[in-house]
């Protein structure tokens, strides 16, 4: 099938976007955060982690609805995991503006960690990096596979859309996965 001017279109959108999120996220690891700190800020971790298990269970959900071949339920919780994952992003992006990242074992919330912090965590301390490691790298790697995805499953390119959904998908679910785990392994090194 060719592609035709919109399809272009999109695609160049999908690229666009990726570039912009990821420079973003990049950015914020290089700006001194803002003061003073909202108060809410401190409960975006938790909504963030709330928010990735939600998608994990939809993304499963959506796939047992395709595989019984009920499409409109398919396509509605897909709809749900991707604007959850869209407020995802944004509360991800405005938590890393005004906190930076939190180092795994520092135990006393100092943002130094010490031999005896290190020596605490032990070998988790190598499990959390390799998640997150992973997590990260997916995770730039998954937004625009999503996105043409979502491009080819609205545009009814069912065929197309099967293609990238066997990639996009498990990723996706991947990365929802792993973010909750990582949350669940750096919410006690938290300092609020």
């Amino acid at each position: 099938m060719a592609m035709n001017i919109n399809d272009k279109f999109f695609l160049r959108l999908i690229w666009v976007v990726t570039v912009v999120v990821l420079a973003v996220v990049v950015a914020l690891k290089l700006l001194p955060p803002p003061q003073p700190k909202p108060s809410f800020i401190y409960l975006l971790p938790h909504i963030i982690g709330g928010i990735n298990a939600t998608c994990s269970v939809l993304l499963v959900l959506s796939l047992i609805f395709i595989k019984n071949k009920n499409i409109q339920a398919h396509k509605v919780t897909n709809v749900i995991t991707f604007i959850l994952s869209a407020l995802f992003l944004v509360f991800y992006i405005l938590f890393h503006l005004y906190e930076k990242d939190t180092k795994f074992g520092d135990i006393d919330h100092d943002g130094v960690l010490s031999a005896a912090e290190i020596a605490a965590v032990g070998l988790n301390r190598y499990i959390y990096y390799f998640i997150l490691l992973t997590h990260i790298l997916l995770a730039i790697v998954v937004l625009p596979l999503i996105l043409i995805s979502f491009l080819r499953g609205f545009s009814m390119q069912i065929e197309r859309h099967r293609k990238i959904v066997r990639w996009a998908y498990p990723v996706w679910l991947y990365v929802a996965v792993t973010g909750v785990i990582v949350y669940v392994m750096i919410s006690p090194y938290y300092n609020f």
